[in-house]
C-alpha cells in the first residue's frame, strides 16, 4: 500500500480521488514504480523546499527503471534512457559535469521537485495511466509551490500545458519559466541543446541569495 507523502497529505485529492484510483491500481498484476515509491518525488521535496520544478510525463514502462522520480532511474542501471542521456550531455555542455549514475534523488533532496503528470504505469504501455485521474494531483502540487517563486523547467508540449494555468505573469511575476523542446532523441536538437537550463537555473536562485543546485553531486 502506498503511504501518503506527509507533507503533501492534506492536498484534496488524498481525501476525494485518490482512494478510488488506489484500489484500481491495487487491481493490477503489475504497476510501476513500487506502491512504496508511487509519491517518492513528494516525499523527497515538501512543499516548503520546492524551489524548481521540472515536470516528466509518466514513470519509465521498462520493468525496473522507474523510481518515482521524474527522468531518475535506479544507480545501477548502466545503459540510460535516451531522454536522460541527452540531459547528461546537455548538462556537460552547460555547466561542464553531469551525475556519474542516473539517480537523481539529489536534486530532489536539494529542492528540485521531479514530478510526473501521471504517477504510475503498467509494464510497456507508456501513457496507458494517463487519465486515471493523477492530474488532479499535479494541478493540486503546481498550485501550491507556483505560490512562491520557483524555477520551472518544462520539456516538450505536455509539460508547458500542463504547467501553463499556474506560470502566468498573474500568478507568479517572479517566477523563472523555461521552456524548450523535449529532450527525446526525437525533439531534443529542436531546441533543448544549446538551452543551456541548470546554469539560467543557477544565476536566477544566486540573484534571489539563494544557493545553487548541486547537479553533478554525489561524485565518487
Amino acid at each position: 500500500m502506498s503511504a501518503l507523502p506527509e507533507a503533501w497529505a492534506d492536498l484534496p485529492f488524498f481525501s476525494a480521488e485518490w482512494p478510488a484510483l488506489r484500489d484500481r491500481l491495487d487491481a493490477l498484476p503489475a504497476v510501476m514504480p513500487a506502491a512504496e515509491r508511487r509519491f517518492r518525488a513528494l516525499e523527497l521535496t515538501p512543499p516548503e523546499a520546492v524551489r524548481v520544478v521540472i515536470l516528466g510525463q509518466d514513470p519509465y514502462p521498462t520493468p525496473g527503471h522507474a523510481t518515482g522520480l521524474a527522468f531518475s532511474v535506479p544507480s545501477e542501471l548502466t545503459k540510460l534512457p535516451p531522454s536522460l542521456r541527452n540531459i547528461f550531455k546537455e548538462m556537460r555542455e552547460d555547466i561542464g559535469c553531469a551525475p556519474e549514475t542516473g539517480d537523481l534523488a539529489h536534486w530532489a533532496r536539494q529542492g528540485v521537485l521531479l514530478l510526473n503528470t501521471a504517477l504510475s504505469v503498467e509494464p510497456g504501455a507508456a501513457g496507458g495511466h494517463a487519465r486515471w485521474g493523477w492530474d488532479a494531483l499535479v494541478r493540486q502540487v503546481l498550485e501550491r509551490v507556483a505560490a512562491r517563486p520557483c524555477a520551472f523547467l518544462l520539456w516538450g508540449n505536455h509539460a508547458q500545458k500542463v504547467a501553463a494555468p499556474f506560470i502566468a505573469p498573474s500568478h507568479g511575476p517572479d517566477h523563472l519559466v523555461i521552456e524548450t523542446a523535449h529532450p527525446s532523441p526525437l525533439s531534443a536538437r529542436r531546441g533543448f541543446f544549446g538551452s543551456r537550463p541548470f546554469g539560467r537555473i543557477d544565476t536566477w536562485l544566486d540573484r534571489r541569495g539563494a544557493p545553487a543546485i548541486d547537479w553533478c553531486g554525489p561524485l565518487s
